[in-house]
């Protein structure tokens, strides 16, 4: 069996890697998150103009009509460099309507979302961790809907939201009351608190179907993001370890620092395959795509936080500094690790989809 990326693939995967190291340079990002800006806005239209919105999008709204695993291969990218853009909800709140809206819907918005327009995100998680669209309450009881760790709320002017019966509903910015920004420990990727107005919910046809393949959808990308951060550390570490010298040698000579970055390399690259065949699987093996998704999403967003705590110690004092890359990889790290739902979440929704 062949499972390798096309020469297409390929060829996105450079032109976006070019972009990226051009656009998307390590004081840039550092400006990001010491400012007040949300995202970066000048590199997330040229990723727009690049088609990263519009990539499962059919070719009938202006999309290029490709597959998850096309969006994963970017997300990977997107997660190597730290990129500070909205991204993530975009794309999630672009497919849900994609799969799950009416043919006015998908009419009205995908058009304007693959372009870019409007900026869209998704709204799912609810407190004491409930991510899962069987585990969602709002709108139960007919109250204002609360939802948690929305990204790029505040910026957002539509949003897809998870609703109690395991469904998603689209809300315009008129329906969007109280947005609070939450103190979180990733700001390249900021997060909002989000009150919405009790009946401002236009409901998606595509039901629970529609919202466990967006559940799916996201877990792939977040590993994706994971396996491309997790990557960076790892040469990032490799690369400290053959310039920083002690003792007149290089560190990356001595017997332990080779033993740490050996097992960050053992820990990081099986991401590669996971999120591949999780990717894959999602468009043409349908049946095993939750499986493979809540997999790929344990294993390798904890791979990524452990990996950025070891190239924290492995730069030594200076990984420790706010001036360092290294802490921006660990936030990002953190919030792929507990975005979505904890490893263990994902592992535990793994057992019960093969009745363990």
């Amino acid at each position: 069996m062949k499972f390798l990326l096309s020469d297409e693939q390929l060829a996105m995967a450079d032109g976006l890697e070019t972009l990226l190291a051009q656009q998307c340079p390590a004081r840039r990002v550092h400006q990001i998150i010491d400012g007040d800006e949300a995202f970066e806005p000048g590199l997330w239209q040229k990723l727009l103009d690049f088609g990263v919105a519009s990539v499962m999008v059919s070719e009938e709204y202006g999309g290029l009509g490709l597959e998850l695993i096309d969006l994963a291969i970017i997300a990977e990218s997107l997660g190597q460099h730290a990129a500070p853009v909205p991204f993530l909800g975009h794309v999630l709140a672009t497919l849900a309507i994609a799969i799950g809206g009416s043919d006015a819907q998908r009419q009205r918005w995908l058009p304007r979302l693959a372009a870019g327009e409007v900026l869209a995100t998704v709204a799912l998680g609810e407190g004491d961790a409930r991510w899962r669209p069987e585990e969602w309450t709002a709108g139960l009881t007919g109250q204002p809907v609360v939802k948690h760790a929305v990204p790029h709320g505040a910026e957002a002017k539509l949003l897809v939201v998870g609703m109690a019966d395991g469904g998603l509903g689209l809300v315009e910015a008129d329906g969007i009351g109280d947005i609070e920004r939450l103190d979180a420990t990733d700001r390249t990727r900021p997060i909002d608190r989000v009150t919405l107005h009790a009946g401002a919910v236009e409901p998606l046809p595509g039901g629970q179907e529609a919202a466990s393949r967006l559940f799916d959808a996201a877990a792939v990308l977040l590993a994706a993001d994971a396996f491309g951060g997790g990557s960076h550390c790892l040469s990032m570490s490799v690369a400290y370890a053959k310039e920083r010298e002690q003792y007149g040698r290089p560190i990356g000579s001595f017997q332990a620092v080779k033993h740490q970055l050996a097992d960050m390399a053992l820990r990081v690259e099986p991401g590669r395959g996971l999120y591949w065949y999780a990717a894959h699987a999602y468009n043409a093996i349908p049946d095993q795509s939750a499986y493979a998704a809540a997999q790929a999403k344990a294993h390798v967003c904890d791979a990524y936080l452990q990996a950025a705590r070891d190239s924290v110690e492995a730069h030594g004092g200076i990984g420790f500094t706010w001036e360092h890359d290294a802490h921006i990889y660990l936030k990002r790290a953190i919030f792929d690790w507990a975005w979505l739902g904890q490893p263990s979440q994902h592992r535990q929704r793994a057992a019960d989809l093969i009745g363990w």
